[in-house]
């Protein structure tokens, strides 16, 4: 039995007699509750014009839960205008243009055909009445009745007549008729006489909408009895038009293949920058490219043309449908300017679904505007494998990061304000101003009721608490220098690393040496990025600790009653936002974490829904930050622990530029030429830096993941090199090792990396993390430093070693270990290039963000604030006033 299905009447009509309202609603309500269908009825007033009537149809048109929708509305009052603005698939009733059409020509099985016309035919037959050859003559019919009756006597060799009641010579037309279908009641000057005796007569006005079909006047001599039941049948025929349509919803949750339009591509060469690349595209519009993987209108929120945000209940409707294969793109130690892993996730992901048809969701860390305006530029992937429009996923895209940057520097406000207001009131008056009288009603909020529990205090009274209670309820006793919580802007700024904070007299000297970070080096994006809901995000933002008193126990954002406000400001953030690659496939563009202090990694949420959008036989491809020692190493024991999602192939992607840089070419650096070594064929550089890749593979290979090596090939590549590298790579355990193009051609280029990629996830996967959380920490760090990394030990300072005893002190020892390493090397020395052996891993400092759920050590010193060079990228980007298309972006 089919549930969760429903039917809408939309009611305007002043003239109808409740009588028959009632009673057309109880047959309704029967047949629906056999078939089981819910049923709603909506009403709207009489006096309802057609604008007011449209409105109510567009919104039920758009109502997931509405399978079904039937008009109950006076002809009068029924236009074109108000009959297509029904959804067709929705139309039960047949009304719509789209419906006629359809069954005009001859593609009946695609769509809903009027019940009332049905059942004239179907009652027809089973009288055993033949059609063939017999003239009908239909009166007093109007639109898709008309035509529908039309049609269906015209398929069964019937010769179809239609007139009106004022129409010359009806007498004569009544006289020749077989069979006389009424379609509007009969004006009286029309005598009865005038329909010849043992016609077979079906009347069908009233409301041929509702179904209400009366019979015709008994005063007609030898008319068949069948005429009675249109009504009934009607209506009958329409609830099985409702279970088609249920029926047909049904089958569009479960997995198919997407019918997506592809964008082409006409490469050119030389290939142009990346933004003229992304110009030339014109993408898709969001609401369409949602709808063709399979979202519904009500699942997202349309940001501009091109960008939606997805609403994270399409979790709850895709729940029992079956992942998809999941694919992290990771890489091998890069040179400073990158090995262009976003461009190979996009590559891969156009390769799959534009060329093998293939459903497939790339998924995106939205980039930090700091790296835009700086030196690195933007990170929407490049030449013919991008997403787009590049400029809007790389300004702004929907303001998740400015969402982050007002949560974070709220807290850090809560934080200051606090201890203010801590240094200057007696125990009293800060009690008072915290839980204050408001019209003579004093009552703790939801937020400090939570407080007073942790606290062990069961008292829901503010009046009750004693004076030591009310003493440690009020007090936070911040102890300012251990506070780790910093104020974040996304651009930067080198001059913000480090600030003094309540210079000014109204701070009455609570000054304090703070910092400011780049934005994406919150806990709070870090906190996004690994939530599974809201709820649980909620729950994270709340436990983030952000300072020890003075007693040494942590301090969180519930203590500073902060969290509900917190949430608010993330509730839009927490959405993944769809966007599209060149070729017009489906991107999640979500969270942003720094790979260092953080793990580097997109979203849960994003990865979550399009493993279920893709469904079983498709593929999400994601993408880790920095090199596999970092990005990957966090990916499999934060992000999936976090998770529960187990990877099946890892794609690890490669250069010759960095293998040569590796087996000992020299330095490379941004914004400078590089040498001749790397312009010119040198098989020596190349195969004594797959030492790099093999170790990399290596690490892998730990987790029990296969590996598939893509090489990202530049133009001054050659055939030998690109051999040499994919042999190496398979010698050295990879499953397959392949050359991609898609920054030239497309995904079209990287067709073989696709293939490659399947073959591996069709493998049973043996995932395993590298250790257990349970570990003491100092014991999960050596693990990752000597089995990643290849380090001999590894060596904690003192404030390293007391940071330790203090997280795990306070309950904190089980959380996974997040390593803040340079990402330039395997080690802790960003010169040491290769496989370096031997060395001792300095931990100078260890943090924790709590609501995130990581220990993160810090290895040598590491900036969460970068600084502008001396020529960034903003002497570039401008925009033209005249079409105010964005230039210079990269």
């Amino acid at each position: 039995m089919l549930k969760s299905l429903a039917f809408f009447g939309v009611c305007s009509c002043k003239d109808r007699q409740a009588g028959d309202d009632n009673l057309m609603q109880e047959v309704n309500q029967n047949l629906a509750e056999e078939a089981g269908l819910n049923i709603t009825h909506i009403c709207l007033p009489a006096e309802s014009g057609e604008d007011e009537i449209i409105d109510e149809i567009l919104k039920i048109n758009e109502d997931s839960r509405v399978h079904g929708l039937a008009l109950q509305i006076a002809e009068t009052s029924l236009s074109s205008k108000i009959l297509n603005a029904l959804k067709p698939e929705k139309d039960v009733d047949g009304l719509t243009d789209v419906n006629l059409g359809k069954l005009v020509r001859g593609d009946a099985h695609e769509c809903f055909i009027s019940p009332v016309a049905r059942a004239v035919i179907e009652l027809l037959e089973k009288s055993g009445v033949s059609l063939d050859g017999k003239k009908i003559l239909v009166i007093g019919a109007h639109g898709s009745l008309e035509a529908t009756l039309q049609c269906l006597f015209q398929r069964k060799g019937s010769m179809t007549m239609s007139s009106q009641w004022k129409t010359p010579q009806l007498q004569g037309k009544l006289q020749e008729a077989d069979i006389v279908v009424l379609g509007s009641p009969k004006p009286e000057e029309i005598p009865l006489s005038w329909i010849q005796p043992g016609t077979t007569v079906f009347n069908c006005s009233h409301d041929f909408l509702s179904g209400k079909a009366a019979c015709v006047s008994p005063g007609i001599h030898g008319i068949s009895p069948i005429a009675e039941d249109v009504s009934l049948l009607a209506a009958a025929l329409r609830i099985q038009n409702m279970v088609s349509s249920g029926r047909r919803w049904l089958r569009e949750q479960q997995h198919r293949r997407w019918r997506l339009h592809c964008l082409k591509l006409q490469p050119l060469s030389p290939v142009p920058s990346d933004i003229e690349i992304s110009r030339a595209q014109t993408p898709k519009a969001v609401e369409i490219l949602a709808k063709e993987i399979g979202l519904f209108a009500d699942e997202i929120e349309i940001y501009g043309k091109s960008k939606a945000k997805v609403r994270l209940s399409l979790l709850e409707r895709l729940k029992d449908q079956a992942d998809g294969k999941y694919v992290l793109v990771a890489g091998i130690t890069p040179t400073p300017l990158g090995e262009g892993k976003s461009t190979v996730t996009i590559g891969l992901v156009q390769a799959l679904t534009a060329h093998l048809n293939v459903n497939s969701f790339a998924c995106l860390r939205q980039p930090s505007q700091g790296p835009t305006f700086g030196v690195k530029g933007g990170a929407a992937g490049g030449g013919y494998a991008q997403v787009i429009p590049m400029e809007e996923f790389n300004l702004h895209l929907t303001g998740d990061i400015h969402a982050i940057t007002a949560a974070n520097n709220l807290l850090a406000a809560a934080i200051d304000a606090r201890i203010l207001h801590e240094n200057t009131q007696t125990d009293k008056a800060l009690y008072n101003r915290l839980v204050p009288s408001v019209n003579g009603v004093r009552e703790f909020s939801k937020i400090q009721l939570a407080r007073l529990k942790r606290l062990g205090i069961n008292k829901t009274d503010p009046s009750a608490l004693t004076e030591e209670e009310m003493r440690k309820f009020a007090r936070l006793d911040i102890d300012p220098s251990t506070i780790t919580w910093q104020r974040v802007v996304d651009t930067n700024d080198r001059f913000l690393r480090k600030i003094t904070v309540g210079q000014a007299s109204t701070e009455k000297g609570c000054s304090r040496q703070a910092q400011f970070d780049i934005a994406v080096a919150s806990e709070i994006m870090a906190v996004l990025a690994l939530t599974d809901s809201l709820a649980d995000m909620k729950e994270r933002l709340g436990r983030m600790v952000v300072a020890s008193d003075k007693n040494g126990q942590p301090v969180t954002a519930d203590d500073l009653g902060v969290t509900g406000a917190l949430t608010v400001l993330m509730k839009d953030a927490i959405k993944p936002n769809l966007m599209q690659t060149l070729e017009g496939t489906p991107v999640f563009v979500h969270a942003g974490p720094f790979a260092n202090i953080a793990h580097g990694n997109s979203s849960v949420l994003a990865d979550k829904i399009a493993l279920k959008l893709v469904g079983e036989g498709g593929f999400v491809v994601t993408e880790a930050g920095f090199g596999a020692d970092i990005g990957m190493e966090k990916f499999f024991n934060i992000k999936c622990r976090a998770s529960g999602l187990v990877p099946n192939v890892v794609v690890l992607v490669a250069t010759v530029r960095a293998l040569k840089m590796h087996g000992g070419g020299p330095s490379v650096t941004a914004g400078v030429p590089l040498k001749k070594e790397y312009t010119e064929e040198n098989l020596q550089l190349v195969a004594d830096g797959c030492c790099n890749l093999e170790k990399q593979i290596q690490i892998a290979q730990l987790f029990g993941v296969p590996v598939v090596v893509a090489l990202n090939v530049f133009k001054t590549d050659t055939r030998a090199e690109i051999d040499l590298v994919c042999e190496l790579a398979k010698r050295a355990g990879a499953f397959n090792a392949v050359p991609c193009y898609h920054w030239s051609i497309g995904g079209k280029g990287s067709v073989d990396l696709a293939w490659a990629v399947r073959e591996a996830a069709s493998k049973e996967s043996r995932f395993q993390f590298l250790y257990d959380v349970q570990l003491p920490i100092v014991e999960k760090i050596r693990t990752i430093a000597q089995s990643v990394y290849g380090a001999k030990d590894i060596e904690l300072s003192p404030e390293a070693q007391s940071k330790i005893d203090r997280y795990t002190e306070q309950g904190f020892g089980n959380l996974p270990i997040c390593m803040a390493k340079t990402h330039l090397s395997l080690s802790h020395q960003p010169d040491k290039k290769g496989v370096p052996k031997g060395f001792i891993l300095p931990i100078s400092d260890v943090r924790a963000s709590i609501g995130a759920g990581f220990i993160y050590p810090l290895v040598g010193t590491m900036s969460t604030m970068p600084g502008l060079p001396t020529r960034p990228c903003f002497y570039d980007i401008d925009l033209d006033t005249e079409t105010e298309q964005v230039k210079g972006l990269f």
